[in-house]
């Protein structure tokens, strides 16, 4: 990711020809993908107006998979693992061969680059979640990570849109247990698990919040059980009560992972943008 200060006046194209050793249309399509942000906002156009001062965030580590026909966001890559940013709506994984996922377009890009290398899932996000994931380039250093993950994550932050309005801080500390039709439940039976989710408000309207959230635990749709079980639930997660859904998709993306590397026990922290779209509801009157 490139991050930089715009010294003087120009337009965008010339400003990304100077830096980028890519075509228009890779640039169009860079813009297309919100991966050209200036002072916080996705910029889609090229001949957009740059003043002295704009801040510009430029991503330009990404995988271009045909079939998916989109960007996906490389965050971090190295031998070991790579963190790529998920899109709402694309599995993480999928036993189904018919069903394509972020696991075959990741191993695509990987193959490609490493002709006999595979990948391994760390941990999944939801299918509708966006965010932050974790793939090994080996079996095991997925086992490394995989093994003591709870004790290796140290932060896992997402930011949700709820229904209705919440203003204060809070900590749910429900068990949940999962039935025969993949529904995730409240319980207190022998069989459920802990699960705790500590959530900060970051603002709201009439009708909506955007909340900060943490897990302590790392259960099946925590968050939106457990959100949905205070009556608010992810705008968009019909599944769990929701009955609005003002963004178009599930209001929910994990923007934040802070975990300790097992080979040299040193803190890596990796971040993703808050998708646009969460703001969007925030500047429309109520």
């Amino acid at each position: 990711m490139i991050k930089q200060r715009i010294n003087n006046n120009t337009d965008l194209k010339t400003y990304l020809n100077n830096i980028l050793n890519k075509s228009k249309n890779n640039l169009k399509t860079l813009c297309e993908n919100d991966f050209i942000i200036v002072n916080k906002i996705p910029i889609k156009r090229l001949d957009y107006k740059l003043h002295i001062g704009d801040e510009i965030i430029i991503k330009d580590k990404y995988i271009k998979d045909k079939k998916y026909n989109k960007l996906i966001e490389i965050i971090y890559e190295d031998k070991d693992i790579i963190v790529v940013n998920k899109p709402s709506g694309l599995l993480s994984i999928s036993d189904n061969k018919k069903h394509y996922s972020l696991y075959n377009i990741v191993s695509n890009y990987i193959k490609i680059k490493n002709k006999n290398n595979k990948i391994f899932v760390i941990h999944r996000l939801d299918r509708d979640t966006s965010g932050i994931i974790m793939f090994a380039k080996s079996e095991k250093i997925k086992r490394l990570y995989q093994d003591k993950f709870q004790k290796l994550v140290k932060l896992r932050e997402y930011i949700a849109i709820v229904d209705g309005i919440l203003d204060k801080t809070g900590v749910i500390n429900k068990n949940l247990i999962e039935d025969k039709t993949t529904f995730v439940h409240i319980s207190n039976s022998k069989n459920s698990k802990q699960a705790i989710t500590h959530y900060d408000p970051i603002k709201h309207n009439k009708k909506y919040s955007m909340i900060k959230v943490k897990i302590s635990t790392g259960r099946k749709n925590q968050i939106r059980v457990h959100l949905s079980s205070i009556g608010n639930p992810v705008v968009g997660d019909k599944k769990y009560a929701s009955r609005s859904n003002p963004i178009k998709r599930l209001g929910l993306h994990a923007n934040r992972l802070e975990i300790i590397n097992p080979i040299n026990n040193k803190l890596m922290i990796f971040e993703s943008d808050i998708p646009n779209i969460f703001y969007k509801i925030f500047k429309e009157k109520d």
